[in-house]
């Protein structure tokens, strides 16, 4: 019997030969995603599924509600994501608002979710990336950590609001538990948490503070791997493991699935 990592790739490969002229059709994909399409089965499968190769070296399931799950969308959930996240006249996408208390943030009718993640992780550089068919909200990248000191928030048409929460750990803002803590704790309309963690160093001690507040409020929540492309297969696979027996392990509210985020953009990964 084939392990059920060869079933996966397989049936992405044969997915690639069904949907690829369609998708084209029923959706309006953005430049970049149309090259990524055009590009042969492997390498087209191996940028848009970049840790399937690791799937083989995943402890079995013992705990299917837990067990951690690599990120494995259709090509049509990723063309409809590229729909709702450019900017349209009838899908409005624009910065809000920042604030540095609850009290100060916008009273917006729309579900929320939160990037929350260590100072330096690529949490601005990942906004920015989602946004890049929405060229005229501004999203300020800084090489130097600590750049985000409010909650800032950004509208994504009719469908969610997202918020872009400062960096803990080196160079966060004084008043970083307090902000963020009441933010997390009494935003009713919060519906997802995406936790950072830098694929270089995995989950480290001051990730705990977003774990614990995620935690003890009872969030969902879900884990976002950053800068793939910036650690060797050999590391790579060291965190995704280490992630997958904390996942298992210490947290209630982690949902199982593991977002792969590279450090480079698409169009400087095609060039490669």
């Amino acid at each position: 019997m084939a392990a059920p990592w060869v079933g996966r790739a397989t049936r992405r490969l044969l997915e690639v030969s069904a949907v690829r002229g369609r998708l084209s059709r029923v959706y309006s994909t953005s430049h970049a995603f149309a090259e990524v399409l055009q590009l042969p089965k492997k390498q087209m499968t191996k940028l848009v599924y970049p840790l399937q190769d690791l799937e083989q070296y995943l402890v079995p399931d013992t705990r299917p509600d837990l067990h951690l799950r690599i990120y494995d969308p259709s090509l049509e959930n990723i063309a409809r994501a590229d729909t709702i996240f450019t900017a349209t006249a009838r899908n409005r996408i624009d910065y809000v608002s920042s604030a540095v208390r609850l009290d100060h943030a916008p009273d917006l009718p729309w579900p929320e979710v939160c990037f929350i993640g260590r100072s330096n992780v690529g949490k601005s550089s990942l906004i920015k990336a989602l946004f890049s068919l929405a060229p005229e909200v501004e999203v300020r990248v800084s090489k130097k950590p600590g750049h985000t000191k409010k909650m800032n928030f950004f509208r994504v048409g009719k469908h969610f609001t997202l918020v872009d929460m400062p960096g803990y750990g080196y160079r966060s803002p004084k008043d970083f538990v307090d902000m963020v803590e009441v933010y997390l704790k009494e935003r009713t309309n919060l519906k997802r948490t995406f936790l950072l963690v830098d694929s270089v160093v995995g989950i480290q001690n001051t990730d705990n503070i977003a774990i614990e507040m995620c935690e003890e409020f009872a969030l969902p929540y879900v884990m976002v791997l950053t800068k793939i492309d910036k650690s060797s297969k050999g590391q790579l696979l060291k965190q995704v493991l280490q992630i997958q027996k904390f996942v298992n392990t210490q947290t209630q509210g982690c949902f199982p699935q593991l977002f792969p985020v590279r450090a480079k953009r698409v169009r400087e990964a095609l060039k490669r």
